[in-house]
């Protein structure tokens, strides 16, 4: 989970640009679910390391260590808030937790050749994945995995409408930045060709969940809670006070046309793409 640097500035972030564990974690069974699926697909039997790159806060690595009680887990990420939330989960010291942005990362500073990297709805933040996966195929050990999961939704209306919202705002030229970074997907036949130009292992589809929310009849509408913790935030963290009240009310406005309440919640399709890519042996 690459943070990113606040549009208006390039350098500043206020706390609303920032990631927020306990946001996050509000909808984190259906968040933990397609990395569930993603690591379905990885048969590794006993690898010696094994790298989640874009780690967040840490639960979903632990699962890692726990399926896998031989292995040197190490856990990437670039958000502090996120980072102290994993080492306070991680009681145990069972996982290494490293400070880098997934464009910064070096495989090779991780103590010899990585049998499983996992990088889970981390990518659509690092507009430069398609030319990093290479080098991060490149430094698998013999049969070792490249796993990946990113969301394919941002044409769905949660995230149109939000980018419409945007571009009728007072400050709309300050918010494009922000939005564009957080669309950094390609489609499926583009990582199984790239994937394909590597090693002939490969393993490609695309999952559509459609994620039952709870509504409270008098609470915030729950797609706006589940995107406050992911692509609202480079908005929010532009925006003062005031300006963000009122796009959020604009916003929520949208949203419960698009996704209305009904007595057992709110149906949310959310669509992603995984992506398993295994070396020769």
């Amino acid at each position: 989970m690459t943070e990113p640097t606040s549009p208006s500035t390039g350098s500043t972030r206020t706390p609303e640009a920032t990631w927020d564990p306990r946001q996050y974690a509000v909808f984190a069974g259906h968040r933990g679910r397609p990395f569930a699926d993603l690591l379905s697909r990885v048969d590794a039997d006993d690898p010696g390391l094994v790298v989640d790159l874009g780690c967040g806060p840490g639960e979903l690595t632990l699962g890692l260590a726990q399926r896998w009680p031989n292995a040197h887990v190490i856990g990437v990420d670039s958000s502090p808030q996120m980072l102290a939330r994993a080492r306070e989960l991680d009681v145990e010291g069972r996982v290494e937790w490293v400070d880098v942005a997934a464009e910064d990362w070096d495989p090779t500073e991780s103590g010899g050749p990585i049998d499983v990297l996992v990088t889970n709805a981390t990518l659509q933040w690092v507009p430069s994945h398609l030319r990093l996966i290479p080098s991060w195929v490149e430094s698998l050990a013999p049969g070792g995995t490249f796993a990946m999961q990113v969301p394919s939704n941002f044409d769905a209306p949660s995230h149109r409408l939000m980018r419409e919202v945007a571009a009728r705002h007072p400050r709309a030229d300050d918010l494009r930045p922000g939005l564009a970074r957080a669309q950094a997907v390609a489609q499926p036949q583009t990582y199984a060709a790239l994937l394909l130009d590597l090693t002939p292992d490969v393993d490609v589809w695309q999952t559509t969940y459609e994620h039952v929310l709870t509504a409270e009849p008098d609470g915030p509408h729950p797609v706006l809670e589940w995107v406050r913790g992911t692509g609202l935030r480079p908005v929010l963290g532009v925006l003062g006070e005031q300006e963000r009240e009122m796009f959020v009310a604009d916003y929520e406005r949208e949203l419960e046309a698009a996704y209305p309440r009904k007595p057992f919640g709110v149906l949310f399709p959310f669509t992603r793409t995984f992506a398993v890519a295994r070396t020769p042996a």
